[in-house]
């Protein structure tokens, strides 16, 4: 995929913290868009900081976040450093130099953290955009796009995610609810962004069963064995009545869709599958599936079977279907003045993130959670 800025377009320079699994997947596809740079790179794990360097040779490497921001000529910052970091790391940007941001979710893990990101969320004054990717995966938007005409109205959404274990990742913190706020936090708080956002209101009452069946339980980290979740479903009802279901399993990678999403309502369906990461498809199985939309009207019945292609380019840059190069090039446009807010504020963020606490709190207290 070869892509030439347009005349005039003004170049933006990256600060960027955290270069782990994900941070270089931002880096992959910060590379594939026109007109753009990474200038800094704070990483402080050697492994992941050379591998940050092979992919933006042009970065100066620093060793903390007050180097980074010292660095002069950044016009936006990216956080993808482990979840239990990002609320402090804010709090340091907003005290040393405020600069639009595309911090990578959960915004936080705990409901401790909540007093500070609203503190941090009334003063900033730059855009703080939240990553949620699911949002860009073509198949999503698309979905999103067409729901209110397909479905005459959602009345009931599920999600539905049939996925691999969670990867190892530098000094294993996402093995450990403290660090990650549980996979609920970690994991689903995409879905239930796009709950939010598909129904067009927020949640009242979370229902949750769920728990650790099979993942990590042979695991030893320093003495102590990992306590995060493998699998569960979320029942959520919404204002106005509309319900939601999440459905989760993190050992069942051999599926051929990892997300399956249905929208319904008085004229009908609309469904999204989307294929897991290309790198993870079996060779011996030919070419990877072709995402697909599917639309099932009632009247006349009958599903329309709509394929969704993704660039290869965009396939092989990263995990998530294409969706964090479309998620940056919007976050650029905010940067350069074409948009006027963010797409996923740090509302959007936080009530992402509440949910998924409550689902929590829910499997381990075989409580109804009020929200």
């Amino acid at each position: 995929m070869t892509m030439t800025a347009p005349a005039g377009l003004r170049r933006v320079t990256y600060g960027v913290i955290g270069c782990g699994m994900m941070g270089q997947e931002h880096l992959r596809n910060i590379a594939l868009l026109p007109g753009t740079a990474v200038g800094a790179i704070f990483e402080p794990d050697a492994q992941m900081r050379a591998r940050a360097a092979a992919l933006a040779p042009q970065a100066q490497m620093v060793d903390s976040i007050q180097a980074l921001l010292a660095v002069p000529d950044l016009d936006c910052l990216l956080i993808a450093s482990p979840n239990f970091l990002h609320v402090a790391q804010l709090q340091a940007i907003a005290a040393q130099r405020p600069l639009p941001v595309l911090v990578e979710k959960p915004l936080f893990t705990d409901l401790h953290d909540v007093a500070a990101v609203d503190a941090f969320a009334a003063s900033y004054p730059a855009p703080v955009w939240v990553a949620m990717e699911y949002r860009y995966m073509p198949p999503v938007a698309q979905l999103l796009q067409m729901a209110p005409e397909a479905t005459g109205g959602i009345r009931m959404l599920t999600i539905r995610e049939h996925r691999y274990p969670f990867l190892s990742k530098v000094g294993n913190w996402n093995r450990f609810n403290r660090y990650t706020g549980g996979t609920f936090v970690e994991k689903c708080c995409h879905f239930f962004d796009l709950m939010r956002l598909a129904i067009g209101a927020d949640p009242v009452r979370i229902m949750a069963t769920g728990g650790q069946a099979l993942n990590h339980l042979d695991e030893d980290h320093d003495g102590q064995t990992p306590d995060i979740f493998d699998h569960g479903y979320v029942a959520v009802e919404f204002q106005g009545g509309v319900c939601a279901m999440l459905e989760l399993c993190m050992f069942a990678e051999g599926s051929r869709w990892q997300e399956e999403i249905s929208a319904t309502g008085p004229r009908g369906k609309i469904e999204a599958f989307v294929p897991g990461p290309t790198r993870f498809w079996p060779d011996h199985l030919g070419a990877a599936p072709v995402a697909q939309v599917v639309v099932s009207p009632r009247d006349p019945m009958g599903p329309q079977i709509l394929p969704v292609p993704v660039d290869p380019a965009l396939l092989a840059a990263g995990d998530h279907n294409g969706s964090t190069f479309y998620q940056h090039q919007r976050f650029l446009d905010l940067v350069r003045g074409g948009r006027v807010r963010p797409e996923v504020t740090v509302t959007d963020g936080k009530w992402a993130v509440l949910m998924g606490l409550a689902a929590e709190r829910a499997m381990t207290t075989g409580q109804v959670i009020t929200l």
